[in-house]
């Protein structure tokens, strides 16, 4: 803010008076201050959660209640299952956030080893919470099962929508030059 020709009266980087502006701010004199071109570009880091640790936690949230869900249908207690929700959420939550933390130091391959492999033994936890009271090695069967697709899934969005890797460009090929074929 400047003061320029319009008397005492403060003058904004527009060169307009504060008293011209007409998009609906309030005004210095009802007792709000004026922000500076610094202030208002300045990121407010002080009230927000970081999105990589809100979608994490809101997963582990979501996962927790699914597990409350089926802990109770397949015949658990209600104090029962509830604690299996807590663990399950926290549990999750905790390898979720750690995972989304480190996961620009890891490889392609190896990001995507360990989204399946928290998804698939997430999964596998899941179904061994069934009313069928399905044996250990079906759970494990399924757990594989929701790994092998995560991995493909995570792998194939890892692969095509970035453009480059925290380590490097992925795999960069040599300049292909046409080099005619030698006559045997």
């Amino acid at each position: 803010m400047d003061q320029h020709a319009h008397g005492d009266q403060p003058v904004h980087d527009e060169g307009l008076p504060e008293t011209a502006r007409s998009h609906g701010t309030v005004e210095p004199e009802h007792g709000a201050t004026v922000a500076t071109r610094a202030e208002r570009s300045a990121p407010d880091t002080g009230r927000r959660v970081p999105l990589r640790v809100t979608l994490p936690v809101i997963a582990a949230v979501c996962f927790g209640c699914y597990t409350i869900w089926m802990a109770h249908t397949g015949g658990a207690s209600g104090g029962r299952a509830a604690l299996l929700g807590l663990i399950g959420a926290v549990v999750t939550g905790a390898l979720g956030v750690t995972l989304v933390h480190f996961q620009s130091t890891m490889l392609t391959e190896t990001r995507a080893v360990a989204y399946g492999a928290l998804f698939g033994a997430s999964m596998g936890w899941l179904y061994s919470l069934g009313g069928s009271a399905p044996s250990v090695l079906q759970s494990v069967a399924w757990g594989l099962g929701m790994f092998g697709v995560m991995f493909l899934v995570s792998l194939y969005v890892f692969r095509t929508h970035r453009v480059r890797e925290p380590h490097g460009p992925h795999r960069p090929h040599a300049a292909r030059q046409h080099r005619p074929h030698a006559a045997h």
